[in-house]
């Protein structure tokens, strides 16, 4: 299963206010497969591991421009309060892209889930683990 990231959103993710992410790439994913939400998976430091937040299921996959985002996306995004405007400039900022670039809008359904713990790799310090829906 892959990660997701939800690291500026990991919140809005647990609390059920996110039911659509915006993403450079993740182009071939499929409507119904099952993704890993993490809290963060890239520039981890020594030691720092993981941390599954759950499952989502993607319902619907777009390419959009990412200037289009309405005041409704934005507040899908886990954003309410933003304009559009503001959720433009936040994204370009963390994904360093333009205004106007081509973005993969996944539309879904986080699902509830429970992280077992199957073991521990002391070389790497990571743990194996696999969620339950």
């Amino acid at each position: 299963m892959r990660n997701m990231s939800f690291f500026l959103t990991g919140n809005q993710l647990l609390d059920n206010r996110k039911d659509v992410t915006r993403r450079m790439g993740w182009r071939t994913l499929k409507p119904g497969a099952l993704v890993r939400a993490v809290f963060k998976s890239q520039g981890l430091r020594k030691g720092e591991m993981v941390r599954p937040l759950g499952v989502i299921r993607i319902r619907k996959i777009d390419r959009v421009r990412l200037n289009d985002i309405t005041p409704d996306e934005c507040r899908r995004e886990g954003f309410p309060k933003f304009t559009p405007e503001q959720f433009v400039d936040l994204f370009c900022r963390e994904m360093r892209c333009e205004e106007d670039a081509m973005v993969t809008r996944i539309e879904f359904e986080f699902l509830k889930a429970r992280v077992i713990v199957e073991g521990y790799n002391e070389s790497d310090m990571t743990y194996q683990t696999r969620l339950t829906i």
